[in-house]
């Protein structure tokens, strides 16, 4: 009783455990489907991220269909096609009717997806929204065509299978665009609630800024009135595959420490820090079980959680070295330029690939291209690319760690003009960072905590650019000051032949203006500068 007024009993009665699955039902926000134009972006970019890893992991080049439908009332049917390995059988249900299933959460090694919620959440959001199930067509080289139909059991986050068949892609009855098939990998359909628009949050943007940080991929919309876009290849280069490796003592919480304690087999705590860790060595093991006045040969699971705690500590005082950075599959500084290129066609491109760091026992790398006029010019001022597993960010660039780098450089260093902390002109930033764990501010991975590490990483790769950019500018700022001059030489020279030849009482006067001519050729040649 509070303040005489008799406070309502709850009884055991109303409460109840709720799946993730109807968590992220009702808030679907969280995941990017906050509205009918951001939520049809989003569904592509879970479906297109899936298909690129996909592919990359068994090294084929990639080949993405995304072909969109109105249907009306808000409503568009969206499909995309890929050329990848295909799934199994058993694993086709589960991927997409079941959140927080997928191969990449506990992995420790660069990816696009990180949550096993993408996909499986775009599924649920188009039977949320259209109250339909989603159709999976799924083709291993050789195996016959699975065709399921999957709906999300919510209640109980498990996949509830409608339909299950083989079919034959090549006949009639298939459905679909034969334009589209390829004879291995997948195809998903859905219905959702959508509206397909133009400009920078729009499908046909984030599919551009695909094509450019995945240069080595050729992709294809087909937009709801038939026009087709195709975003070519340009390498048949993949970049280096990532590897997996085990966490660093520097970037583990206690939390976690625990429950790969109970987890594990090892003997001591000298054999366990070894195996579990990466750069934990015997010598290591030992220094850190010492700084902590811990025995290592106790066993881990006598450990208690303020022990536990101390080893933590410990390993953070120790000298470690950094973890192994063969976990990240950069782009590196020419496939940038060329997707760049590609898709821009810039008067002037510089690319940067900064060395592996690491925040928190994470490595990660930053990479950075500055692109400058040429077919820019035609589209105004200045754009920022942001790009995480070269997965583009389109939403919430004033809360990335990406626009803070920008704005922690000076500009107009550079010969680039500058308002308030902003660069202008004709100029594109491109920023990438790879990393095993890119922070996201959100699950929605819309942008990139500002983490100080990464931030000093980024910056110092603008500048590298921004030099490299600010010596080509001054050039060409020459170079149109010698040639004005050049021009104005040039259109007096038949005038002073004549005044010349008659001054001094001898000569050719048209000898003497092709003197001059050949003189201003040779003296203002923009080539030397």
């Amino acid at each position: 009783m509070a303040n005489g007024i008799e406070e309502p009993v709850q009884e055991e009665s109303d409460h109840r455990e709720i799946s993730v699955a109807e968590f992220f039902e009702k808030n679907k926000h969280l995941l990017g489907f906050e509205n009918a134009q951001k939520s049809i972006i989003t569904v592509i970019k879970e479906a297109v991220d899936n298909s690129l890893d996909a592919c990359e992991e068994d090294a084929i080049l990639p080949e993405i269909q995304v072909l969109i439908d109105d249907l009306g009332d808000d409503k568009c049917r969206v499909e995309i096609r890929d050329n990848a390995i295909g799934l199994d059988r058993e694993t086709i249900p589960k991927v997409f009717g079941k959140l927080l299933y997928g191969s990449k959460f506990h992995k420790l090694q660069q990816s696009r997806g990180q949550q096993g919620i993408g996909i499986s959440a775009s599924a649920m959001y188009a039977q949320l929204t259209t109250g339909e199930p989603v159709t999976v067509y799924s083709k291993q080289k050789g195996e016959p065509c699975h065709r399921f139909v999957v709906r999300i059991d919510t209640e109980k986050n498990e996949p509830e299978i409608l339909e299950d068949e083989i079919v034959d892609p090549e006949s009639d009855e298939f459905p679909g665009d034969k334009d589209y098939y390829f004879d291995h990998g997948t195809t998903i359909e859905m219905n959702i609630e959508a509206k397909y628009t133009k400009g920078h949050h729009s499908v046909r943007n984030y599919l551009k800024h695909t094509a450019i940080m995945n240069p080595y991929a050729r992709v294809v919309l087909r937009e709801p009135s038939g026009n087709k876009i195709e975003y070519p290849r340009v390498s048949k280069e993949l970049p280096e595959p990532p590897k997996e490796i085990k966490p660093h003592p520097h970037g583990v919480e206690l939390g976690v420490m625990l429950r790969m304690i109970d987890n594990s087999d090892s003997r001591t705590i000298s054999s366990f820090l070894q195996s579990e860790f990466t750069r934990v060595g015997r010598t290591s093991a030992e220094e850190i079980c010492e700084e902590a006045d811990i025995d290592d040969g106790r066993r881990p699971n006598t450990l208690s959680k303020d022990e536990v705690e101390q080893i933590l500590n410990a390993a953070q005082r120790v000298k470690l070295q950094n973890p192994p950075t063969d976990c990240l599959s950069p782009l590196g500084e020419d496939l940038m330029l060329k997707g760049l290129e590609k898709e821009l066609n810039p008067e002037f491109t510089e690319t940067i690939t900064r060395k592996p760091s690491v925040y928190q026992g994470n490595p990660f790398q930053v990479e950075v291209g500055l692109a400058w006029g040429g077919d820019i010019e035609d589209e105004g001022s200045f754009e920022e690319l942001r790009y995480a597993n070269k997965v583009p960010l389109l939403y919430k660039k004033s809360a990335c760690v990406t626009t803070k780098a920008i704005e922690d450089v000076s500009w107009n260093r550079y010969n680039i003009s500058q308002t308030g902390n902003r660069p202008q002109g004709p100029l594109y930033i491109s920023i990438h960072i790879a990393s095993v764990w890119v922070p996201f501010t959100s699950e929605g991975k819309e942008a990139v905590a500002n983490y100080d590490p990464i931030r000093k990483e980024m910056k110092l790769a603008l500048q590298e650019a921004g030099r490299k950019l600010g010596k080509y500018l001054k050039r060409k700022e020459r170079r149109e000051i010698q040639e004005k001059k050049k021009r104005q030489l040039t259109s007096y020279a038949k005038e002073m032949g004549p005044a010349i030849a008659q001054l001094a009482g001898e000569g050719d006067a048209e000898e003497i203006e092709d003197e001059i001519q050949a003189m201003v050729q040779r003296d203002y040649n923009p080539e030397q500068l």
